[in-house]
């Protein structure tokens, strides 16, 4: 969608962005994107909503004020929950302070890190930016800011742990976090008191990467973001290109990609059920999981080369055409799977230890799942109807028959059979498609030199694990002013204090097996 921002001033911004979600419905908050506009407009944010009754998306643009040397902007944690996460990741990267947020601290880099890296004046030479070889250190303490009467920033400070609290750190090295995640927690003899997420162990700086880079360039990154859904992440990307460029692709390229996106859909969920079995020391079911997953590769291998990194999509169509025995391979593995998914379910999905595992743990509302941003099939088990695929269709979605898999509990449990359910819906989008791929252009050729038109865009996609989106901001060069990615995990991370208080430690490894998050794709 081309952008269109609203534009409130900065103080009215706090009362009009209430009514967006008060009065129109505009409930989910997409994504928020801090941005060096330049030296005429300076520092701000583009905040992307959603209206969950009518599926209306619309964009409001505020910029920063500035007081003595430092940007702020109010902040909008009191409306919606996931902007936690999200201006703390603006702060950490622009220097932005939200007034009234309780915990202002770095998110990504470290806490002695000094700049912020997104800003256009950012000295990226090895000097000045030498990585420290000491430990982080450490702070019982996060501050809060606001103006008071005299317009001066003021901060007021919050403790995080006191002398009492008993701490565990769930990673950064721990095979519950799939990856290098660190959940600091306070817990009460087994009872979760708190969590605070701490991000960014690798953390490469891909947004800032891509601004130095052409337009085909920025394409191999999408591919180690999460290398479980890297067709989904490589179409957002070309996808968001390709609608400002205003690229018309060919049925056939729209019929691939459909089908190549369901058959990394069924790559990401089977390794999801295997790693979720495993997590909780269940086997048998992993290696049901990575047999079967290893026929799907397969079949992507002989046309796209790639296993892991799917090096496939380009702007304006596909690296190459599909390879000669695709249609038949695919439709043979189609045949194979569907009474496979029966055997997940007899192994483990349906035994007694995996219900008293996962029912009832982890549990998020409707209500909450919309506040927080908690997309996918984990958002999708509280009853929340969130699928990208259906809600903003791309690609061959509108023409397909296919059901949104919903939940009703909310829970671990529900996230888990949502996934099971959704394989059995790819394989049916897949069946729908693969008799039927039309001759045509697998590739529209381009100018050696793409440069796209002045202008923002946003375009999502269902990936594996909830919605990716990409931003772009265009000045018309052939490199990206700002690329903004709407990591899949960023939310899920923000809500694990919320789902999890309460619960026992035991739970905690059971919700993150569930929720289905790659560090890769959170960290960028």
């Amino acid at each position: 969608m081309k952008l269109e921002n609203k534009e409130f001033g900065f103080d009215n911004f706090a009362q009009e962005m209430a009514k967006l979600k008060n009065e129109k419905h505009f409930d989910y908050l997409v994504t928020i994107v801090g941005e060096d506009f330049g030296p005429e407009e300076g520092l701000g944010c583009i905040y992307i909503l959603e209206n969950t009754q009518t599926h209306e998306r619309c964009s409001v643009k505020q910029i920063a004020k500035t007081v003595g040397e430092e940007y702020v902007i109010p902040s909008i944690i009191k409306l919606y929950a996931g902007a936690d996460l999200l201006e703390r990741e603006v702060f950490d990267f622009l220097g932005i302070k939200f007034l009234g947020h309780p915990d202002m601290r770095r998110l990504f880099m470290r806490s002695d890190f000094k700049g912020y890296p997104l800003r256009k004046d950012f000295d990226m030479s090895p000097e000045a930016n030498r990585f420290p070889t000491t430990d982080e250190p450490e702070n019982d303490w996060t501050s809060e800011w606001n103006l008071n009467a005299q317009g001066e920033l003021v901060e007021t400070r919050h403790r995080l742990f006191y002398d009492e609290d008993f701490v565990i750190n769930f990673g950064p090295n721990h095979p519950s976090t799939h990856g290098v995640l660190r959940l600091q927690t306070i817990v009460d003899g087994e009872t979760i008191k708190n969590i605070y997420p701490h991000l960014g162990y690798i953390h490469r700086g891909m947004e800032k990467m891509m601004e130095d880079m052409t337009y085909p360039q920025t394409l191999a990154l999408t591919d180690r973001l999460n290398y479980l859904c890297a067709m989904h992440h490589r179409h957002a990307l070309v996808g968001v290109i390709e609608e400002a460029m205003g690229i018309e692709l060919s049925d056939r390229i729209l019929y691939i990609r459909t089908i190549m996106d369901e058959l990394q859909r069924i790559d990401n969920h089977l390794l999801f059920l295997g790693t979720c079995a495993q997590d909780l020391s269940a086997l048998t079911a992993f290696l049901y999981c990575m047999r079967d997953r290893e026929h799907v590769l397969n079949v992507m291998e002989e046309t796209t080369g790639g296993r892991l990194i799917q090096n496939y999509y380009r702007i304006g169509g596909l690296q190459d055409d599909i390879d000669p025995n695709f249609v038949e391979n695919t439709k043979t593995l189609c045949k194979y799977l569907r009474p496979m998914i029966q055997e997940y379910l007899d192994v483990f999905g349906d035994n007694v230890i995996t219900h008293q595992r996962l029912e009832g743990v982890g549990p998020l509302n409707m209500e909450d799942s919309i506040n927080y941003g908690f997309t996918g099939p984990a958002g999708r088990a509280s009853g929340w109807h969130n699928d990208v695929r259906k809600n903003h269709p791309y690609s061959l979605y509108n023409k397909v028959k296919f059901d949104e898999i919903v939940g009703t509990n909310g829970d671990s449990m529900d996230r888990y059979m949502i996934h099971i359910k959704e394989l059995y819906q790819s394989l049916d989008i897949i069946e729908q498609l693969i008799d039927n791929i039309p001759e045509g252009e697998f590739y529209i050729k381009q100018k050696p030199i793409i440069k796209v038109p002045e202008g923002q865009w946003y375009f999502s996609v269902e990936g594996g694990a909830g919605e990716f989106g990409v931003y772009l901001d265009s000045r018309g060069d052939k490199s990206p002013y700002r690329v903004k990615m709407r990591p899949m995990g960023l939310t899920i991370a923000g809500a694990f204090d919320k789902m999890l208080k309460g619960q026992k430690i035991a739970d905690l490894v059971a919700t993150g097996a569930a929720v289905d998050f790659v560090i890769p794709d959170l960290d960028r």
